[in-house]
């Protein structure tokens, strides 16, 4: 079994880190943007549910693939689950695992946000 490395609280300050959660901040909300935008987009669609399911499942698709091209640099978590996965695996550290939950966090809720805006709140 891996051991679970702790850090430490200078993790954070340096570059590669920093340039890490801008990406990881950048592809989550690209993603949740993507992802929920086409979930509701086929949710007004007069397509049956099929359609509307695809279209879905297109989007997390292409969103992945091109959020994967920007994953050498944070490792394209896009999701807490993944962060936790790995920091059992021993890959990442705590201190940088919580500051990944905390920007993958972020990243959904101002993309789920943004949406609310566009739509005018018009979507419940």
């Amino acid at each position: 079994m891996a051991k679970i490395a702790l850090g430490s609280s200078q993790e954070a300050a340096q570059p590669d880190c920093i340039r890490a959660l801008v990406v990881e901040f950048i592809t989550t909300f690209l993603f949740v943007f993507a992802g929920v935008g086409s979930a509701m987009a086929a949710d007004k669609l007069e397509a049956g549910a099929l359609v509307g399911l695809v279209a879905v499942a297109v989007a997390h698709t292409l969103i992945v693939a091109v959020t994967i091209s920007a994953g050498h640099i944070s490792g394209g978590h896009l999701n807490p689950a993944v962060t936790l996965g790995l920091l059992i695996g021993g890959n990442i550290t705590v201190v940088r695992s919580i500051l990944y939950w905390i920007v993958q966090l972020l990243a959904s809720t101002s993309a789920c946000f943004l949406l609310h805006y566009i739509t005018g709140g018009l979507v419940s």
